[in-house]
C-alpha cells in the first residue's frame, strides 16, 4: 500500500513480493503522469538476480 504519511513510501502489509511492489510503485507512476503531466523518476536502482 501506499503509506498515509508520505506518498514515497511503499508499505508491504502482507506477503507481497518484490514484483509486486514494482507492480505499484509503475502504476503509481503512470496514474501520477496521467492526472497531473508530471513524470515521477524512482529514487532507488532495481537489481534483476534471477
Amino acid at each position: 500500500m501506499i503509506s498515509e504519511k508520505h506518498a514515497n513510501f511503499i508499505i508491504n502489509t502482507g506477503d507481497a513480493k518484490s514484483k509486486d511492489v514494482l507492480y505499484l510503485i509503475e502504476l503509481i507512476r503512470k496514474k501520477v503522469y496521467h492526472y497531473s503531466g508530471i513524470k515521477l523518476i524512482r529514487e532507488i536502482i532495481v537489481i534483476d538476480r534471477r
